[in-house]
């Protein structure tokens, strides 16, 4: 199962990259981190299809079964680097996808309006968003940023374990799909 998380955040040193490491490390998937992958800001010319870090974001995630994206919430909605980052691809690479979403959240807002906001652009993207999110809390973070307090940890786990649920039947549906005379 090829499981690619995305960490939404351009900050090098921020908690939406920690968790994003913690979660890589405990369930040895593959990330893709915006605060890494320098993208130009999305204009819609031709041109940009060239660049290689565009065709490098563009090929991991037509590839992937299922993904988890995390970002943190600014002003009310995901960050700008991963809106940008979604521009940049279309319902090729999300269609009929089971993909997870977090929201690291920070001064006392909640995150929930970044997740309603990534919710809105991935179901435009034609993803199959799960129901269940979490949003992690400052206080969540342990032992210096790298492991997750154990309530918390819990609903990663969960939220780990329906994503790979929901691939499990999504790819057996599409192989049947594939396969029948409809």
């Amino acid at each position: 199962m090829n499981i690619i998380m995305i960490n939404g955040s351009p900050r090098k040193e921020g908690r939406t990259g920690k968790l994003t490491t913690i979660i890589s490390k405990k369930y040895n998937v593959k990330t893709i981190d915006l605060s890494e992958l320098v993208l130009p800001i999305y204009n819609g010319q031709e041109e940009q299809n060239e660049i290689a870090t565009i065709q490098k974001l563009r090929s991991k995630l037509e590839n992937a079964d299922a993904m988890i994206i995390a970002t943190q919430e600014y002003h009310g909605g995901m960050s700008g680097a991963l809106k940008n980052a979604f521009d940049f691809l279309g319902s090729k690479h999300f269609k009929d996808k089971p993909v997870a979403i977090l929201a690291v959240a920070g001064g006392g807002k909640g995150g929930i309006n970044a997740l309603n906001n990534m919710r809105i652009v991935l179901r435009a993207l034609y993803a199959n968003v799960l129901s269940k999110q979490v949003v992690i809390d400052p206080l969540d973070f342990i032992s210096e940023g790298t492991a997750l307090e154990e309530n918390t940890s819990y609903s990663v786990d969960s939220l780990f374990q329906e994503l790979k649920l929901y691939t499990q039947i999504s790819k057996k549906l599409n192989e049947e799909w594939a396969t029948s005379n409809y």
